[in-house]
């Protein structure tokens, strides 16, 4: 998805991860945190540090199919320190989805890092909603290769590509 590159006086998010695959957990985040800024990017990690069921272009390739009617969203690809992905897209906040205590320890020590690397950029925490705390690409990753119905965990183009074999 490519939108014109922000103005200075853009605000501009950015929420990263690997998306392997993007659940209805992140569609949710992402969606409520888009409507806070005026630029919304979401950052695919190249993600060298694992295994990934899903190539890099696949990913970003589902991100973007579903969030294809949201002008506002921008899907890329990201390697190395998110805070020089922020910098390099003039960002001024990082979105982080905390589902429970241990993501919260994580993502406060990360959030603390990243001040120190660019203390111009704030990290915002939003909560999903109840019903999508429990689940994660990797329990998704899971049943689905178990042959378990994954319909209520991931959007239906996910949903599809998880049904397919893995390569």
């Amino acid at each position: 998805m490519s939108n014109p590159t922000p103005s200075s006086t853009t605000r501009t998010g950015v929420y990263s991860g690997t998306f392997d695959p993007i659940t209805l957990g992140h569609e949710d985040v992402i969606l409520r945190a888009a409507a806070l800024f005026d630029d919304f990017i979401v950052a695919v990690a190249v993600a060298h540090h694992k295994k990934t069921r899903f190539t890099l272009d696949e990913r970003i390739a589902m991100v973007a199919e579903v969030f294809q009617h949201q002008p506002r969203i921008r899907v890329l690809p990201f390697e190395g320190l998110i805070m020089d992905f922020c910098r390099q897209h003039a960002a001024q906040a990082v979105v982080r989805g905390i589902r429970n205590l241990t993501d919260f320890d994580y993502e406060a020590q990360m959030a603390a890092m990243n001040r120190k690397l660019l203390p111009t950029v704030d990290t915002l925490f939003l909560l999903p909603q109840p019903q999508l705390q429990c689940i994660s690409s990797t329990l998704v990753r899971e049943i689905a290769l178990l042959g378990g119905d994954v319909m209520a965990m991931v959007s239906p183009t996910v949903a599809r590509r998880l049904a397919s074999p893995a390569r």
